[in-house]
């Protein structure tokens, strides 16, 4: 009975203890609110970083600015002959001697002096053994740019093909702007590559990008990051040393370099046999080299004096059908400043005009004034729209005298797309020539 008392009286004590019941509508708000500004904190930071991680980097390793390229071109003073190239004992060790009094020399001692100088078959061997060693030395500059396309096969697995599917040209180191190595190549036979790639001289590869090109010539700079190359390369690479390529080189000795017969590392030896032959593109004043170098009609790389300069850029495009075969390039003098714009990262201004020179015997004839006479313009050309026609003399660009087409072409070079320019002109009237004053918009070359 006590028993049953006490058990009475601590039931009483007993409690049960609930949880309180879950609001899920404010979890799940405090939930996505979390989400939110973890997302909201997460793109400041990444805005930030992205702001000043420039800043940041270009203070703690300040990137060098690409030196502006200038190209100079050599004169055609002190041209080395083949027989120069030979030296005799008295050249090896030169001793000091009088200055020899002119002499009037009669037939039969020129004649004598004539078979003295007959060369042997040492003295040949001698002439080439240097004449390939000077284009060994050249050869340094010279590289294979590779065009690199992505297929795929049947097992549908991708792969690269290079080489002839893709294509391959020669081109040459032009110019080094302290961050870049800057290659000049004609890629238009492999401007569908999805890639492209520079082989060096020592065997050494490295992808490569255009930096600029010029679709009137289908030439282009290519540019290769200095960071990304072996140093051993860099140090066996040179790059061309420009000659001249005007009218008295016909005649002359030169060496094909790159692949003038189609196949990589070629050489070949030849004779300049004309420089005179025009090639008709807009705005434009480009002299066409032949030689009697037998090569390939798909030839390309460079053509060097037997001072290892430089005198052109092998493009077959212009060969007669008659003569396709022969190695023929651009001269490189009337090239100079547009691989200088290239390099320099500046793009082409087109205005649309074809002409030529204004000559001496023309102007006293015709009573044509000197200037840059326009034979055609492009259809729907900058040129066309200003209102200029052929017959047209332009005398003044801006305030760029025009005397010849060259100065013309040349100032064109150093204005920008949609510049507009002042073009001073001569137009024939029913008497004489009038003066006029137009402007044009330049666009970009097609």
């Amino acid at each position: 009975m006590k028993e049953n008392i006490n058990q009475d009286n601590t039931d009483f004590m007993k409690e049960t203890i609930k949880q309180r019941p879950i609001n899920r509508r404010k979890l799940v708000r405090r939930t996505l609110l979390t989400a939110a500004m973890a997302v909201v904190f997460g793109m400041v930071a990444c805005f930030t970083f992205l702001l000043l991680e420039p800043v940041i980097s270009n203070r703690l390793y300040p990137e060098e600015e690409p030196q502006t390229v200038v190209l100079v071109e050599e004169t055609e003073e002190n041209e080395v002959l083949p027989e120069d190239m030979i030296a005799d004992e008295s050249q090896m060790h030169p001793t000091p001697t009088p200055s020899p009094q002119p002499a009037v020399l009669g037939d039969e001692q020129i004649a004598r002096l004539l078979s003295e100088m007959e060369l042997g078959s040492e003295d040949y061997m001698t002439l080439f053994a240097n004449m390939k060693d000077m284009a060994r030395e050249a050869e340094r500059s010279v590289v294979t740019v590779v065009g690199v396309t992505s297929d795929v096969g049947w097992l549908v697995n991708e792969y690269e093909s290079e080489g002839a599917v893709a294509g391959a040209v020669a081109g040459a180191v032009v110019a080094d702007n302290g961050k870049e190595l800057l290659i000049l190549a004609n890629v238009s036979s492999i401007k569908d590559a999805d890639s492209l790639k520079v082989i060096f001289a020592d065997g050494e590869e490295y992808p490569a990008a255009i930096k600029k090109g010029d679709s009137n010539t289908g030439l282009a700079v290519l540019s290769i990051s200095k960071v990304a190359m072996l140093s051993s390369t860099l140090e066996s690479t040179g790059t061309v040393v420009l000659g001249t390529s005007g009218s008295n080189l016909v005649g002359s000795p030169v060496i094909a370099l790159g692949r003038p017969t189609g196949t990589e590392g070629s050489l070949c030896y030849g004779n300049i046999t004309s420089t005179g032959n025009p090639i008709r593109l807009p705005d434009s004043n480009y002299r066409y080299i032949t030689t009697d170098i037998y090569g390939s009609s798909n030839a390309s790389g460079v053509l060097i004096n037997l001072r290892g300069q430089v005198v052109g850029i092998i493009d077959m495009a212009y060969n007669a059908s008659d003569m396709k075969n022969l190695v023929s390039a651009i001269g490189i003098s009337d090239l100079k400043k547009l691989v200088e714009s290239l390099s320099n990262d500046r793009d082409i201004a087109y205005f649309g005009v074809y002409g030529v020179d204004v000559t001496e015997e023309v102007g006293e004839e015709m009573g044509v004034p000197p200037g840059a006479y326009i034979m055609e313009i492009d259809m729907d050309s900058p040129a066309m729209d200003a209102g200029i026609q052929s017959g047209d003399v332009i005398t003044k660009i801006n305030e760029t005298e025009v005397l010849e087409y060259q100065d013309l072409v040349k100032a064109l070079l150093l204005e920008q797309p949609e510049s507009t320019i002042t073009v001073h002109l001569m137009r024939q009237g029913p008497e004489n020539y009038m003066e006029m004053e137009v402007n044009a918009v330049l666009g970009m070359k097609p």
